[in-house]
């Protein structure tokens, strides 16, 4: 049996064993709470955005900061400046508040329930990790 051989059966392990771990491991994160910003400047800056995914379990805690120095409506909650609120979900389901910073003036947050082993806990991670490279934040290289 050639090395080569050796490497791409060793690197076919490797990739069952992380789709396994990822399909089976429990759900954890060193919080459950899921930051929404108001960023300074309001909608006309970075909107927020229109549609906040929760998992029950996991992420199930909308914390609203306003970074802005103007109050912001969230549903019938206001968010003075310069503060945060927690907004805690019990229930799995499509949530649809008012929201005076985005540009549809509405924001989703949808809660999904814990996904089962297997499968669903695999997608769920995949979409998490993909999420999570798509809203990192890009910054330019220092003077």
């Amino acid at each position: 049996m050639s090395l080569l051989h050796r490497v791409r059966w060793g690197a076919a392990l490797l990739l069952v064993a992380v789709l396994l771990w990822a399909a089976l491991a429990p759900l954890r994160y060193p919080t459950r709470e899921r930051t929404l910003v108001f960023p300074p400047g309001g909608a006309g800056a970075t909107p927020v955005p229109a549609e906040v995914r929760l998992t029950l379990g996991v992420r199930d805690v909308l914390l609203l900061h306003n970074r802005d120095t103007a109050p912001h409506v969230f549903g019938q909650v206001l968010v003075l400046p310069g503060r945060v609120f927690r907004l805690p979900f019990e229930q799995a389901g499509d949530y649809v508040y008012a929201c005076d910073a985005t540009l549809g003036q509405v924001v989703t947050v949808r809660v999904a329930n814990q996904p089962d082993p297997g499968w669903a806990r695999l997608g769920w991670r995949l979409r998490a990790f993909v999420e999570a490279v798509r809203t990192l934040p890009i910054e330019a290289p220092g003077d």
